[in-house]
This record gives structure tokens, C-alpha cells and sequence, in this order.
């Protein structure tokens, strides 16, 4: 899939799935795991298959708890790769990859929809923040055959009462199988946020240690961070159930 916003089609929810869903199968169940890092295919392979292969510690999954949706999910994000439209922030690249819970390999062809806050602290397509019939910084990928997908977008900004984070859903064969919320290390926050545009706005009013929903298992969600030019890099690895 081609980066920029070329491929600006609406799409209702259930043609999002429809579209990108990509598995016929039926999936039972809601449960996700993620891990900070994938072994590339050969060294899972030898170290097998199953809960006991994550148990040897040579297949890296590691349980992530559900989390909720909150208040600004919205129905038919675009099919992209580039979710900026031009928003300034420091450059941020996911790398989001969806592995079977059982075996940690990887699933092609599922959907993973995205959407966080600019650097301002305001999301798209909410009226009451003034921003109705904008759609920055949401956007929804296919997995690739790694289970990869990518997203173009900025670091997040804060708002009152949350810690910084970026939603995320999971979708296969036309279900949600996993909700969740990724996160970020204050001590990264803080040097992003000594930065333009963010320091424009001192005085972030709630840290990871204090956020309601980051208590409940926001240490197992947490990005793994590398800094790429004047940018970062963020991956982690998402594992669901298919069966």
C-alpha cells in the first residue's frame, strides 16, 4: 500500500472489515497479547509453536490487557499510511505487527486502525473540540506477510487528565479482537515536549504513574522507542486469537 493520502475513500466500519479483514475464519474471543519484540521467522520456527514455545522465552509474546475504546474512536477512518495531513509534531513511525497468540507468528491481512491527539491535545472529527469533518492523525492499515503494518504520523500531544497515548484496534475476519492504548515513557515525553510545537503548552497534568487507565497494565502497551533523525520510531507487537 502506497504511502501519502492517496487512497482517501470513506469507509463505513463494516466495510472497513469487509475490506480489510482479510481472514475468512471465524475468531473466537477478544484476547490480544503483545510483546516489545518479534524473533524473525526461522528462530520462532525452531523454537516451535504454542503456549509452551513462549514459555521457553524464544517466541517473545507477552500478555496485554484490554483497554477501552474512550470517547473519540469514530466509524471509517481512511485506509492509509501517511496520517499527518500535515499536523506539526516530531516525526513518528509505528511499526505495529500482529502475531498469533499461540504460535507468535505473524498474521497477514489484518486490519489495524489507529487514532491519537495532535500536538495541541485535540483529535479529529469531534465537534466538540471544533474539529467535525477533519480526519488527522486517524487512519487504518492492512498487516503485511510479517504482520506488519505502518503508520506516517506525529508524536502525540497531551490533554487534561490523560497520560500520552495512541488507541488502537485490532480487526480479523470482519470482528474487533483487540482494543488497547499505547503508550509512552514520561522520560521520552518530557525531551519531546522541550520541543516546538509542544512546549507551547507547559504543564502536562498527568504522567503514566497517574493515568486511571495506564494502572491497569499500561507497562505491558509501552512503545518500544528508538530516535530515527529528528523523529522516533515506535514498535510493539500485537498477538490475538484465531481460533
Amino acid at each position: 500500500m502506497a504511502d501519502g493520502n492517496s487512497e482517501y475513500d470513506r469507509l463505513t466500519r463494516r466495510e472497513s472489515l469487509l475490506k480489510l479483514g482479510g481472514l475468512a475464519a471465524t475468531v473466537a474471543g477478544a484476547g490480544a497479547w503483545a510483546g516489545h519484540e518479534l524473533l524473525d521467522a526461522p528462530t520462532a520456527g525452531a523454537a516451535g509453536t504454542g503456549p509452551a514455545a513462549v514459555a521457553s522465552g524464544l517466541v517473545s509474546c507477552v500478555l496485554a490487557p484490554e483497554m477501552t475504546e474512550g470517547p473519540y474512536y469514530v466509524d471509517g477512518d481512511k485506509v492509509r499510511r501517511n496520517i499527518t495531513e500535515g499536523k506539526p509534531g516530531a516525526p513518528l513511525l509505528l511499526r505495529l505487527t500482529v502475531v498469533d497468540v499461540s504460535s507468535c507468528k505473524p498474521i497477514k491481512g489484518a486490519a489495524v486502525d489507529v487514532w491519537h491527539a495532535d500536538a495541541g491535545g485535540l483529535y479529529s472529527e469531534e465537534a466538540a473540540l471544533s474539529t467535525a469533518g477533519q480526519t488527522f492523525l486517524r487512519g487504518i492499515q492492512r498487516t503485511d506477510a510479517k504482520g506488519l503494518s505502518i503508520f506516517r504520523t506525529i508524536y502525540p500531544g497531551w490533554y487534561m487528565g490523560r497520560t500520552v497515548h495512541i488507541h488502537v484496534k485490532v480487526y480479523l475476519g470482519g470482528r474487533t479482537v483487540h482494543t488497547g492504548q499505547l503508550f509512552f515513557p514520561d522520560s521520552l515525553t518530557d525531551a519531546v515536549y522541550r520541543r516546538s510545537p509542544y512546549k507551547r503548552r507547559p504543564g502536562r497534568d498527568t504522567r503514566n504513574a497517574t493515568d486511571s487507565i495506564f494502572r491497569n497494565g499500561g507497562k505491558r502497551s509501552l512503545l518500544v522507542l528508538r530516535k530515527s533523525g529528528n523523529g522516533y520510531t515506535g514498535r510493539i507487537t500485537m498477538g490475538v486469537s484465531r481460533s
